[in-house]
Protein backbone atom coordinates (compact mmCIF):
# COMPACT_ATOMS: atom_id res chain seq x y z
CA UNK A 1 0.00 0.00 0.00
CA UNK A 2 1.21 3.43 -0.67
CA UNK A 3 0.79 6.73 1.02
CA UNK A 4 -1.52 8.95 -0.35
CA UNK A 5 -1.24 13.31 -0.41
CA UNK A 6 -4.02 14.06 1.28
CA UNK A 7 -4.17 17.26 -0.53
CA UNK A 8 -4.60 15.42 -3.80
CA UNK A 9 -7.01 12.83 -2.17
CA UNK A 10 -9.25 16.41 -1.47
CA UNK A 11 -8.78 17.73 -4.83
CA UNK A 12 -9.33 14.65 -6.76
CA UNK A 13 -13.18 13.94 -5.34
CA UNK A 14 -15.59 16.80 -6.04
CA UNK A 15 -18.23 15.70 -3.85
CA UNK A 16 -16.67 13.47 -0.85
CA UNK A 17 -20.07 14.79 0.98
CA UNK A 18 -18.55 14.46 4.33
CA UNK A 19 -14.99 13.53 6.06
CA UNK A 20 -12.99 12.42 8.99
CA UNK A 21 -9.31 12.94 8.82
CA UNK A 22 -7.60 11.09 11.68
CA UNK A 23 -3.97 10.89 12.65
CA UNK A 24 -0.47 12.09 14.07
CA UNK A 25 1.31 15.20 13.29
CA UNK A 26 4.61 15.49 11.67
CA UNK A 27 6.23 16.44 15.08
CA UNK A 28 5.05 13.21 16.80
CA UNK A 29 3.47 15.68 19.33
CA UNK A 30 -0.21 15.77 18.47
CA UNK A 31 -3.24 13.83 17.89
CA UNK A 32 -5.21 15.06 14.78
CA UNK A 33 -8.45 15.23 13.22
CA UNK A 34 -10.33 17.12 11.01
CA UNK A 35 -13.75 16.83 9.89
CA UNK A 36 -15.70 18.53 7.14
CA UNK A 37 -19.32 18.76 5.74
CA UNK A 38 -20.15 19.72 2.14
CA UNK A 39 -23.54 20.20 0.65
CA UNK A 40 -25.38 20.26 -3.32
CA UNK A 41 -29.02 21.27 -1.81
CA UNK A 42 -29.69 24.81 -0.47
CA UNK A 43 -30.65 23.10 3.32
CA UNK A 44 -27.27 21.12 3.49
CA UNK A 45 -25.18 24.61 2.63
CA UNK A 46 -27.09 26.53 4.96
CA UNK A 47 -25.11 25.28 7.72
CA UNK A 48 -22.19 26.49 10.15
CA UNK A 49 -20.41 24.77 12.90
CA UNK A 50 -20.66 25.84 16.59
CA UNK A 51 -18.98 25.62 19.87
CA UNK A 52 -20.78 23.22 21.90
CA UNK A 53 -19.24 22.12 25.29
CA UNK A 54 -15.84 20.48 24.65
CA UNK A 55 -17.03 19.20 21.34
CA UNK A 56 -19.10 21.23 18.09
CA UNK A 57 -22.72 21.35 16.85
CA UNK A 58 -24.18 21.96 13.56
CA UNK A 59 -26.21 25.09 13.01
CA UNK A 60 -28.76 26.69 10.16
CA UNK A 61 -26.87 29.90 9.62
CA UNK A 62 -30.59 31.22 8.53
CA UNK A 63 -32.94 29.79 10.26
CA UNK A 64 -35.45 30.70 8.31
CA UNK A 65 -34.45 28.69 5.23
CA UNK A 66 -33.96 25.64 7.52
CA UNK A 67 -36.21 22.49 5.67
CA UNK A 68 -35.58 19.46 7.10
CA UNK A 69 -33.65 19.27 9.78
CA UNK A 70 -33.09 15.67 10.80
CA UNK A 71 -30.10 14.50 8.89
CA UNK A 72 -27.88 18.14 8.89
CA UNK A 73 -28.66 18.91 12.64
CA UNK A 74 -26.11 17.26 15.17
CA UNK A 75 -23.18 16.93 17.37
CA UNK A 76 -19.86 16.12 15.36
CA UNK A 77 -17.63 15.95 18.19
CA UNK A 78 -17.75 15.53 21.24
CA UNK A 79 -15.52 14.61 24.27
CA UNK A 80 -16.10 11.80 26.81
CA UNK A 81 -12.96 11.93 29.56
CA UNK A 82 -9.83 10.69 27.46
CA UNK A 83 -11.81 9.95 24.15
CA UNK A 84 -12.90 12.34 21.09
CA UNK A 85 -15.61 11.29 19.26
CA UNK A 86 -16.00 12.44 15.96
CA UNK A 87 -19.16 11.59 13.61
CA UNK A 88 -20.86 12.47 10.86
CA UNK A 89 -24.35 12.09 12.35
CA UNK A 90 -26.19 11.82 15.62
CA UNK A 91 -24.50 8.63 16.23
CA UNK A 92 -22.35 10.76 18.26
CA UNK A 93 -24.91 10.72 20.58
CA UNK A 94 -25.29 7.48 20.32
CA UNK A 95 -21.55 6.26 20.49
CA UNK A 96 -21.22 9.28 23.74
CA UNK A 97 -24.28 7.07 25.76
CA UNK A 98 -23.05 3.50 24.69
CA UNK A 99 -19.66 3.89 25.95
CA UNK A 100 -20.81 6.15 29.06
CA UNK A 101 -22.47 2.96 30.11
CA UNK A 102 -19.20 0.55 29.30
CA UNK A 103 -19.73 -0.60 25.89
CA UNK A 104 -16.69 -0.56 23.29
CA UNK A 105 -16.87 1.98 20.05
CA UNK A 106 -17.81 -0.83 17.98
CA UNK A 107 -20.83 -2.41 20.26
CA UNK A 108 -21.99 1.30 20.47
CA UNK A 109 -22.70 1.43 16.55
CA UNK A 110 -24.29 -2.11 16.15
CA UNK A 111 -27.66 -0.45 17.02
CA UNK A 112 -27.21 2.53 14.15
CA UNK A 113 -26.86 1.81 10.34
CA UNK A 114 -26.54 4.20 7.21
CA UNK A 115 -28.96 7.09 6.96
CA UNK A 116 -32.44 6.58 5.62
CA UNK A 117 -31.54 8.82 2.74
CA UNK A 118 -32.84 6.60 -0.40
CA UNK A 119 -31.77 6.44 -2.85
CA UNK A 120 -28.74 7.55 -1.37
CA UNK A 121 -28.47 5.91 1.70
CA UNK A 122 -25.13 7.72 2.96
CA UNK A 123 -23.02 6.02 5.13
CA UNK A 124 -22.77 6.83 8.56
CA UNK A 125 -18.77 7.59 9.32
CA UNK A 126 -17.18 7.80 12.95
CA UNK A 127 -13.83 8.26 14.45
CA UNK A 128 -13.04 7.78 17.90
CA UNK A 129 -9.17 9.04 19.22
CA UNK A 130 -8.21 8.04 22.65
CA UNK A 131 -5.51 10.12 24.50
CA UNK A 132 -4.40 8.86 28.22
CA UNK A 133 -1.05 9.38 30.05
CA UNK A 134 0.86 10.39 26.96
CA UNK A 135 -0.58 7.47 24.62
CA UNK A 136 -2.78 7.27 21.63
CA UNK A 137 -4.47 5.06 19.43
CA UNK A 138 -7.55 5.78 17.22
CA UNK A 139 -10.72 3.87 15.07
CA UNK A 140 -12.61 4.55 12.26
CA UNK A 141 -15.81 2.96 11.75
CA UNK A 142 -18.30 2.90 8.50
CA UNK A 143 -21.73 1.55 8.35
CA UNK A 144 -22.82 1.67 4.74
CA UNK A 145 -25.67 -0.11 2.54
CA UNK A 146 -24.88 -3.39 0.77
CA UNK A 147 -24.34 -2.04 -2.75
CA UNK A 148 -27.38 0.34 -2.27
CA UNK A 149 -29.58 -2.43 -0.68
CA UNK A 150 -31.40 -0.50 2.19
CA UNK A 151 -31.97 -4.09 3.80
CA UNK A 152 -28.36 -5.25 4.51
CA UNK A 153 -26.30 -3.14 6.33
CA UNK A 154 -22.10 -3.91 5.98
CA UNK A 155 -20.23 -2.50 9.29
CA UNK A 156 -16.34 -2.10 9.29
CA UNK A 157 -14.36 -1.05 11.75
CA UNK A 158 -10.60 -0.39 11.82
CA UNK A 159 -8.17 0.61 14.64
CA UNK A 160 -4.44 1.73 14.72
CA UNK A 161 -2.45 1.33 17.61
CA UNK A 162 0.44 3.41 17.97
CA UNK A 163 -0.09 6.25 15.02
CA UNK A 164 3.38 7.12 13.31
CA UNK A 165 4.23 10.71 12.93
CA UNK A 166 3.22 12.48 9.64
CA UNK A 167 0.59 9.73 9.30
CA UNK A 168 -3.36 9.40 9.30
CA UNK A 169 -6.51 8.12 7.49
CA UNK A 170 -8.97 9.74 5.80
CA UNK A 171 -12.88 8.19 5.28
CA UNK A 172 -16.08 10.14 3.80
CA UNK A 173 -19.33 9.17 2.75
CA UNK A 174 -18.97 9.47 -1.51
CA UNK A 175 -16.61 8.20 -3.88
CA UNK A 176 -17.49 11.41 -6.08
CA UNK A 177 -20.82 13.30 -7.32
CA UNK A 178 -23.87 11.10 -9.05
CA UNK A 179 -27.60 9.75 -8.23
CA UNK A 180 -27.83 7.91 -6.35
CA UNK A 181 -24.47 9.12 -4.93
CA UNK A 182 -22.09 6.43 -4.93
CA UNK A 183 -21.15 5.37 -1.10
CA UNK A 184 -16.99 5.31 -0.17
CA UNK A 185 -15.74 2.00 -1.01
CA UNK A 186 -12.38 0.19 1.01
CA UNK A 187 -10.99 0.89 4.01
CA UNK A 188 -9.94 4.55 5.17
CA UNK A 189 -7.05 6.27 3.22
CA UNK A 190 -3.58 6.06 4.55
CA UNK A 191 -2.44 9.91 4.05
CA UNK A 192 0.60 12.03 4.78
CA UNK A 193 0.07 15.03 7.33
CA UNK A 194 1.87 17.90 7.93
CA UNK A 195 2.40 21.19 9.60
CA UNK A 196 0.90 22.93 12.75
CA UNK A 197 -2.61 23.65 13.42
CA UNK A 198 -3.47 26.55 11.16
CA UNK A 199 -1.32 25.14 8.50
CA UNK A 200 -3.03 21.73 8.46
CA UNK A 201 -6.36 23.43 8.92
CA UNK A 202 -5.83 25.61 5.65
CA UNK A 203 -4.41 22.28 3.50
CA UNK A 204 -7.63 20.77 4.11
CA UNK A 205 -9.89 23.56 3.41
CA UNK A 206 -8.44 25.46 0.22
CA UNK A 207 -8.17 21.77 -1.34
CA UNK A 208 -11.73 20.68 -1.11
CA UNK A 209 -14.09 21.63 -3.56
CA UNK A 210 -15.04 25.79 -3.71
CA UNK A 211 -18.52 25.49 -4.77
CA UNK A 212 -19.47 22.10 -2.45
CA UNK A 213 -17.16 22.94 0.63
CA UNK A 214 -19.72 24.20 4.28
CA UNK A 215 -17.96 24.12 7.18
CA UNK A 216 -14.25 22.56 8.83
CA UNK A 217 -13.55 21.51 11.96
CA UNK A 218 -9.76 20.57 12.65
CA UNK A 219 -8.35 19.64 16.34
CA UNK A 220 -4.78 19.04 17.43
CA UNK A 221 -4.38 17.17 21.19
CA UNK A 222 -1.48 17.13 22.76
CA UNK A 223 -0.65 13.64 23.61
CA UNK A 224 1.41 14.65 26.78
CA UNK A 225 -1.01 16.89 28.33
CA UNK A 226 -4.33 16.15 26.93
CA UNK A 227 -4.67 19.96 25.82
CA UNK A 228 -5.89 21.07 22.59
CA UNK A 229 -6.55 23.95 20.22
CA UNK A 230 -9.64 23.92 17.61
CA UNK A 231 -10.05 25.58 14.41
CA UNK A 232 -13.65 26.33 12.99
CA UNK A 233 -13.93 27.87 9.17
CA UNK A 234 -17.38 28.26 8.11
CA UNK A 235 -17.98 29.45 4.36
CA UNK A 236 -20.89 31.45 5.78
CA UNK A 237 -19.05 33.47 8.24
CA UNK A 238 -15.22 33.84 6.86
Amino acid sequence: MEIKSLEKELLGCSYPGRGIVIGMSDDNKYAVTAYFIMGRSENSRNRVFAVEGEGIRTEAYDPSKLEDPSLIIYAPVRVLDDKTIVTNGDQTDTIFDNMSKGQTFEESLREREFEPDAPNYTPRISGLMTVKEGKYDYAMSILKSHNGNPKQCNRYTFTYDAPQAGEGHYIHTYMGDGNPLPSYEGEPTWVKLSGDIDTFTKTVWENLNEDNKVSLFVRYIDIATGKYETRIINKHTN
